[in-house]
């Protein structure tokens, strides 16, 4: 007998458990070698997991919205019709594929990325269709050839708004009776030099207790571990105004607040090697590249750090064309782990929110983290006492205690200030 199980997959380096997000088989359906099985959840993104064998899904075991420990079998796959029964009776019997006459061999997991798909719209990768897990099940149902459609999604892959435009189904703005109010006063915010989406509220009942989802879970992990590092906070004020004069002028080529902050960072920890390290038992690790992460917040919760790698090497049209592709990645949760790990130094802007100041909490694995607050008009008085206002922000940074001292942590942060306040046009060489 020609038993094969598949195994709940390591995704990455931290991941525990996996959440089945759908199968895009059914039993009973032909699985060919390389083809997509099922789509899994790690911490961080949605990954779909290929069959290394040929043959049919006899029997799932953890179905869809269901979590499972790292290994554990999730189904069962049979090399012939035949052998579905024995497959389905040996998974309701609660024994172990090893029992059977033939030790079958594990059928291995292989993430498909859907990032590798080339940039110029195709949607397959190497001969493998890339769509989400929606879009796959909207074409199952509404029997949509998805080999027949060009993809929308980021790097051609196939969303499901692609399998609706095909059918006559692509949704409509919903119009909202017109109602008889009193016209509103206006409010006018406060200027700010970035905005940025409000994460969506989750809807509850009242009094309900809603499970972690696996990136919340994942930060959990973190946070908690966090607190076995020493850590200590130092703050500055920065003036920004020729950052902000920067920005306005280049920010119609889609450079954007975040890629410029990132790039001063970056240049500053140039000269700063002990704020680009992390602590080991053997030691301080010196990290030959300056990777910068930035946390981003999720929608239904949790948050994730893209990481923009040799931030101080790229220039700053490509950082931003890259950071704009990380965020928006990451919202659809196609990021590949590699692009959200390596982060030797991480920045959380809540500034975009218009928060003053804030303290961060370090990372698991790195030295410093900075928080960096809103840029606001300030009165201030210069060395002969005259007064003007300036735009100024204040940044907090969070640094491991056990190779990061005061002293290094202030003189990183006045390095950081005299490159924004006097230097900021160079962040364009």
């Amino acid at each position: 007998m020609s038993i094969h199980e598949i195994f709940m997959p390591a995704l990455s380096s931290t991941m525990t458990e996996g959440k089945i997000v759908s199968w895009v088989k059914s039993p009973g359906d032909k699985v060919e070698k390389g083809e997509t099985v099922v789509v899994v959840e790690s911490d961080k993104a949605d990954m779909d997991v290929e069959s290394f064998y040929e043959g049919y899904l006899a029997h799932i075991v953890v179905e869809a919205g269901d979590s499972a420990p790292v290994g554990v079998a999730i189904a069962y796959v049979a090399e012939t019709e035949a052998e579905i029964s024995a497959a389905q009776s040996l998974a309701n019997s609660g024994g172990a594929v090893a029992t059977s006459t033939a030790s079958p061999e594990p059928v291995a997991a292989a993430v498909a990325a859907p990032t590798t798909a080339s940039q110029n719209g195709s949607n397959h990768v190497e001969g493998r269709l890339v769509a989400s897990p929606r879009a796959r099940k909207l074409a199952k149902d509404l029997k949509v050839d998805l080999t027949t459609l060009k993809g929308s999604g980021p790097y051609g892959r196939i969303v499901a708004d692609d399998v609706e435009a095909v059918v006559g189904k692509v949704k409509q703005p919903a119009v909202t009776p017109a109602v008889s109010t009193p016209t509103p006063t206006p409010v006018v915010p406060t200027p700010s030099r970035t905005t940025a989406p409000v994460p969506a509220p989750v809807a509850v009942t009242p009094g309900q207790v809603v499970p972690f989802n696996t990136l919340q879970s994942a930060v959990v992990r973190n946070m908690v571990a966090s607190l076995d590092v020493p850590v200590f906070r130092v703050g500055y004020t920065i003036t920004t105004d020729g950052l902000d004069k920067l920005y306005k002028q280049i920010k119609s080529k889609g450079v954007t607040m975040t890629a410029l902050l990132a790039k001063a960072v970056a240049m500053t920890l140039q000269k700063h090697p002990l704020l680009n390290a992390s602590y080991s038992d053997q030691g301080i690790v010196y990290h030959a590249d300056i990777n910068i992460a930035v946390a981003v917040a999720m929608d239904g919760g949790g948050l994730i750090t893209p990481v923009l790698k040799n931030a101080d090497k790229v220039d700053i049209y490509s950082l931003s064309r890259t950071w704009k592709s990380l965020v928006d990645r990451a919202r659809a949760k196609q990021l590949q782990p590699d692009e959200y790990s390596g982060g030797n130094f991480t920045l959380s802007n809540l500034g975009m929110f218009g928060v003053d100041t804030f303290d961060a909490i370090l990372p698991p694995g790195q030295g410093s983290i900075l928080a960096i607050g809103a840029s606001r008009p300030q009165l201030v008085a210069n060395a002969d006492g005259l007064f003007g206002v300036k735009q100024q922000m204040q940044v907090n940074i969070t640094s491991d205690h056990r190779i990061i001292y005061g002293a290094d942590a202030a003189a990183f942060l006045q390095d950081l200030a005299k490159f924004i306040e006097t230097d900021a046009q160079s962040l364009t060489l």
